[in-house]
């Protein structure tokens, strides 16, 4: 079954993508996930989004241990942003042009995961030819997309979203939006031209840093939430069921009333 599963994700070839700003507490996690996997990336680029911290020698570290590992170091700013995401993702884009690949990832900074991750879902692409995204459910403390969301399997997390290459391609890429939203832009454009899109539960992806709150509280994070819900054209009725659930969770009331 191991060799099958090899042999088939052979025929596949991906590559990732990580803006990082400011993750010198979290990355190194993510680094040691990636390379220990069963499949290993054709090549990996991270992209130092003007981080004040010790981010680039971190990564610095590990480009010099292994050659699939690159690093793009962009010009410092103020704050941290979507749009700038996307500007850094583009940038690495670029550096992936001349490389062979057929799945192409973007990558949190924030996250781990077992060492089958990949392999895992390289074989999905690989069995299912229509599946355009694809990735995994996420944990944060006290939170499972598994039982705790209501965007369901077709819903496939930032964190963590592999793009066949064609798919990305035919929808234009990340959308800069500096509010952001940009992970559930990408995944709708995708379904709407006919790409399945899928998250799969017999792995999990473990999400360090509650959604949002990378330089912000989890009640501003919450309103900003209830802002996206509403600038991405979510219904009123499932904007209560959602506050009427989050008001049930720490910080209780608080974050519940911001997301409305």
């Amino acid at each position: 079954m191991v060799e099958d599963m090899n042999r088939r994700c052979a025929q596949l070839r991906y590559v990732l993508i990580t803006p990082a700003r400011n993750e010198e507490a979290l990355i190194e996690r993510t680094i040691q996930s990636v390379v220990q996997q069963t499949v290993l990336p054709a090549r990996w680029v991270i992209v130092d989004d003007g981080s004040t911290d010790a981010t680039a020698r971190i990564v610095g570290e590990y480009v010099a241990k292994y050659d699939w590992i690159e690093m793009i170091r962009m010009p410092s700013h103020r704050d941290r942003s979507f749009a700038a995401k996307v500007q850094c993702f583009n940038a690495a884009q670029e550096r992936l042009e001349d490389i062979d690949y057929d799945v192409i990832c973007n990558l949190d900074a924030d996250v781990s995961f077992a060492e089958d991750h990949f392999e895992f879902l390289l074989g999905k692409f690989q069995e299912d030819l229509d599946l355009g995204v694809a990735g995994t459910i996420f944990k944060e403390e006290g939170y499972s997309s598994d039982i705790d969301s209501f965007e369901g399997q077709d819903s496939v997390t930032g964190a963590c979203q592999l793009f066949r290459r064609r798919c990305f391609k035919e929808i234009g890429g990340y959308v800069p939006n500096k509010a952001g939203g940009i992970d559930w832009i990408a995944v709708t454009a995708a379904r709407m031209i006919g790409w399945k899109t899928r998250s799969f539960r017999e792995r999990v992806l473990f999400h360090y840093r509650r959604a949002g709150t990378a330089e912000r509280g989890l009640v501003a994070a919450a309103l900003s939430a209830g802002m996206k819900d509403y600038y991405l054209g979510g219904r009123p009725v499932l904007e209560l069921f959602r506050v009427a659930y989050r008001v049930t969770k720490r910080p209780y009331l608080l974050a519940g009333l911001a997301l409305g």
